[in-house]
């Protein structure tokens, strides 16, 4: 076999994700040949947790048409991203923002699943709760309301060390502040305590960055919008109008400040008894979310279904990703995720295309 020959019998392969090849992409990065040993090396848009496996099977199909004996080892890795030269959180590849218009649509509990979902294939993930009048995360990971450890670096910085737990890692403001200091707090006081939360937080180096928004469109919210470098963001709902007209103003908050809106969550979208699990009810009415979705030209990314397992887990401190895979709820957000991860990808080649056209000219 020679180079040329690998080459070609690859270059046609599409990334699932994006409906491009791989030659197109510029993916194959170099091929080494050992005797009956291969070894092809390419280089896709991050994230490639969700694409590396069905890529490599696409590969060693196309491969074993030239050799059936031969030793092929297919080693992928990430585009170089930019994010290293922003001054905000630059060792976090992507930061997506899980917010809503209103409160008690559920919407910590899809922020916490969603980074579950991330972290089970292998992804670095971080959450930040920024909801000061409610802290949600401490209760649904179960770290309690334990201060944040002190952490030095090597240029002798010294930040708060997110928590860690499920191989997760979590920094809300109920770790910050006191339980009942919440409603006190008002203006220069409340920045403060976001601006601990993003800049002096160590997150690391992240995959991904879950950002637990505080609901409603206020001043607030703009304002960590704005300072945020956001990926995108996802908003959550309930089916109800009442909701929903809540949902229109998320979505004009998040144009405002040019963030992308990644897609919409319908939360409780209907109710499975436990004793009659093949049974549903539509208690706050039903395609709310998927007609918001088509009239703001944005994905419905799951209807998520009102479950004893989703509220179980909640209560427990595990994410019902991580509890009970198999239920209905999990399986929801997990399909959620995987459309996410799509959007981003996307957005990432998007991105990268503009930055070579800019170094171009």
């Amino acid at each position: 076999m020679e180079n040329n020959q690998i080459i070609a019998a690859l270059e046609n392969i599409k990334d699932p994700d994006l409906d491009i090849t791989l030659k197109e992409l510029g993916a194959i990065d170099k091929v080494l040949i050992d005797k009956d040993s291969v070894k092809i090396y390419l280089k896709l848009v991050q994230p490639i947790y969700w694409v590396a496996q069905p890529i490599n099977e696409l590969c060693i199909k196309e491969l074993r048409k030239l050799s059936s004996d031969a030793k092929f080892e297919i080693i992928i890795s990430e585009v170089e991203g930019k994010t290293q030269n922003r001054p905000v959180l630059p060792g976090v590849k992507n930061i997506v923002a899980v917010g809503s218009g209103k409160g008690g649509v559920g919407k910590s509990a899809v922020a916490s699943n969603i980074a579950a979902a991330l972290s089970l294939k292998g992804a670095k993930v971080g959450i930040l709760d920024a909801d000061v009048y409610g802290p949600s995360q401490p209760t649904m990971f179960g770290i309690g309301q334990a201060r944040l450890e002190a952490v030095r670096t090597d240029d002798g910085k010294t930040y708060a060390k997110p928590r860690d737990k499920y191989g997760i890692k979590v920094a809300s403001m109920g770790n910050i502040m006191e339980r009942d200091d919440a409603a006190i707090v008002r203006g220069p006081m409340l920045a403060g305590y976001f601006n601990m939360l993003h800049e002096q937080v160590w997150w690391g180096n992240l995959d991904f960055l879950i950002f637990d928004l505080p609901p409603g469109t206020g001043d607030i919210q703009l304002t960590l919008c704005q300072r945020i470098p956001l990926s995108g963001a996802v908003i959550v709902t309930t089916p109800q109008e009442i909701a929903l007209a809540d949902v229109r103003r998320s979505i004009k908050m998040f144009e405002k400040v040019n963030v992308d809106v990644l897609g919409i969550v319908e939360n409780m979208s209907y109710f499975i008894p436990p004793d009659a699990p093949d049974k549903r009810y539509e208690i706050f009415g039903s395609g709310g979310g998927k007609k918001t979705a088509e009239e703001y030209n944005t994905d419905l990314l799951a209807e998520v279904p009102l479950t004893m397992e989703m509220r179980d887990a909640n209560d427990g401190g595990m994410p019902v990703v991580l509890k009970s895979f198999d239920s209905p709820s999990a399986q929801a957000i997990v399909g959620a995720t995987n459309k996410l991860i799509k959007k981003l990808r996307h957005k990432n080649y998007l991105e990268s295309q503009r930055e070579e056209i800019k170094i171009s000219l």
